[in-house]
């Protein structure tokens, strides 16, 4: 199964209070429903199934009928199809709506309320990218505008930066953020796929900040190469040019240690002095030193 429908197949079975079942079976109605003279619900996954059968069995206390179809495509698994006829005016006034879309103000009251409307629209309408595999996404696809910024502002009541895109002719409400992705888990009571996000996304940007950090490092090392390669070509124009004994015996030093270590750092290369000559260098001395010779090379060219 996919991420997606892990998470599905989680949140489809928790334990919820009456009125939390109420705002769930809004959501799903609002977003995977057909109506005519029945509510007809389609979807793919068998636990998603049980739970509508459930909800509208313990709300209603009726029996829907449930019908199950193999998919169009070869490759596909089963469509189940939960369907029963209802009193629809009595139906949508019961969950919370005088017609499909926003649903009344308490139905989403509280915060339980509010997570479980949540759970329902992930489980009519919402996606997520499995983190092993592509970017991190989050997206729910609606039929209105109007609907979708009620979504947004929903999701944005607990901090999760969602936006609006209009994809075809329906809307859609999404989330890039990694870690508000894993906040939205939290908030729709998902432990597992929250310690399987979380643990993918804990390795992916460590090993996305180790590279950072050799790609970092190798910049570094290509900078001291070229600026020592510049250095040495500095002190090899000045022997050319008979220059070089115009250096004062400090900076004949540093031009034979960079000769003798082509590919050492300055900081290494003071170092390196200081031991061997037993006369104590630092990294900006011995930057002017190199500075010196630069300047006479740069005059040596000149003539």
């Amino acid at each position: 199964m996919s991420f997606t429908s892990n998470i599905k197949t989680e949140i489809s079975k928790l334990n919820v209070t009456e009125a939390e079942k109420i705002s769930e079976l809004s959501s799903i109605v609002a977003n995977s429903s057909q109506i005519d003279d029945t509510i007809k619900i389609t979807t793919e996954n068998a636990s998603v199934a049980r739970r509508i059968y459930s909800l509208e069995r313990e709300i209603y206390k009726i029996v829907p009928k449930v019908t199950v179809r193999k998919g169009y495509n070869y490759n596909k698994s089963y469509i189940y199809i939960i369907e029963a006829k209802y009193d629809i005016k009595r139906f949508l006034n019961y969950l919370g709506m005088d017609e499909i879309g926003i649903p009344f103000e308490y139905i989403i009251a509280d915060d339980n309320l509010m997570r479980a409307y949540l759970r329902g629209l992930f489980i009519s309408c919402g996606s997520i990218n499995d983190p092993k595999k592509s970017r991190y996404h989050l997206e729910f696809l609606v039929q209105s505008e109007d609907y979708a910024q009620f979504i947004k502002k929903m999701l944005n009541n607990y901090d999760l930066n969602s936006k609006v895109l209009k994809r075809e002719t329906k809307y859609m409400v999404y989330i890039k953020e990694a870690e508000k992705i894993g906040d939205f888990l939290r908030i729709i009571n998902a432990p597992q796929a929250v310690l399987y996000y979380e643990d993918i996304r804990i390795y992916r940007d460590h090993k996305n900040m180790t590279n950072r950090l050799n790609n970092c490092e190798q910049a570094n090392v290509d900078k001291i190469i070229e600026t020592a390669s510049k250095q040495v070509k500095y002190i090899e124009l000045l022997k050319e040019k008979d220059l070089y004994d115009l250096l004062s015996e400090k900076d004949k030093i540093a031009a034979e240690y960079r000769i003798k270590y082509p590919e050492a750092s300055l900081q290494e290369l003071a170092e390196i002095i200081t031991i061997e000559t037993n006369n104590s260098i630092t990294k900006s001395g011995l930057h002017h030193r190199f500075n010196k010779i630069k300047d006479l090379s740069s005059k040596g060219v000149k003539k």
